[in-house]
This record gives structure tokens, sequence and C-alpha cells, in this order.
């Protein structure tokens, strides 16, 4: 697997760092702290948790399929990360901008971003017409977990792929 890493890491390079340093500024970074805490676990379980209880149809029966989506695809996470460890960008790269709190665990795939798409894919599904202003949120989610030197774009892409196909078989089996 580290030799698939190895060349993962050389062809998102180029890409990573652009996102990374170049777009470095004040106003993006409140932006994308405010994206990347929409990913968090906590976030995502206690807001689908609440819409879940609080909201009526159809967002309830969305609010509790994104609520095991998100539980759900934590564990092929949890799975991946210690099967196959990825070092995190800002851990190879020395010049990487990264948050307050750089995490150590391994780098693949996003939990936060399989996190994000877990909770809005049953949202999207709901109502079709949200999905322009949905998408770009988890989207964003992503982008920022590069920007802040977390993840290389491939880990945010699987992340987004098995938070929405999680939510998708989620959506048919409830």
């Amino acid at each position: 697997m580290s030799r698939i890493y190895r060349l993962l890491t050389d062809f998102e390079r180029p890409l990573f760092l652009h996102v990374n340093i170049r777009w470095n500024h004040k106003l993006l970074s409140g932006l994308f702290y405010a994206l990347t805490l929409l990913g968090g676990a906590t976030f995502t379980l206690l807001f689908s948790l609440a819409v879940g209880i609080l909201a009526p149809e159809p967002w309830s029966t969305a609010g509790w399929q994104a609520l095991a989506a998100v539980a759900l695809s934590h564990l092929p996470v949890a799975i991946a990360k210690r099967s196959a460890p990825r070092l995190r960008p800002y851990q190879v790269f020395p010049q990487v901008h990264t948050g307050r709190k750089p995490l150590k665990d391994p780098s693949f795939p996003s939990g936060h971003t399989t996190a994000a798409f877990a909770m809005l894919t049953p949202w999207m599904i709901a109502q079709p017409s949200l999905i322009p202003f949905l998408l770009p949120v988890g989207c964003g989610v992503a982008l920022s977990r590069v920007y802040f030197g977390l993840h290389y774009p491939s880990d945010t892409l699987a992340g987004a792929l098995l938070g929405s196909s999680t939510a998708l078989l989620v959506s048919v089996w409830v």
C-alpha cells in the first residue's frame, strides 16, 4: 500500500501544495474552519439526531438515515486507517500550513469528508432541489481538509465516495 500512496502523493503534490500554500488567506481560513467543523463527528451525529427527533417528515427520516450513515461509515474509515496507514501531508511536506491542532492519526480516508457526505446525502435524496446548496458544502468540507494540510485530495475523494455510498445504502434499506 505504501507504494500506491507514494504514487498518489507524487501525482497529487502540485494540487495539494497549490491549495494549501497559495490559497492561504485569513478570510479563507475562517471559511474553511467553519466548513471543517461541519464535517466533525460531533456535529454530524448531533445535528442528524436533532433533525431525526425534531423535524417533520420527510426531514425526520432523512435525519435518522443521516445518523445511521454517519455512524456506519466510520467503521470502514477506522479499518482503513489502521490497516493501511498513510502519513498526513503536513508530516510529509515541511512547508505545509496546518490548522490549530493537526491530527496525528493516519490520513486515508478523510473521516470529516466521509461524515459530511454521509450526513448530507439523505437530505439531497429527500429534496433534490437542495443539491446545488448541499453538494458545495460537502465539497467545501473536503477542500478544507486539504487547505489545512490534513488530507490529500485522494483522501477526501475516498471519504466523499464512502460517505455518499453508505448514505445511499442506508436510504435504500430504511
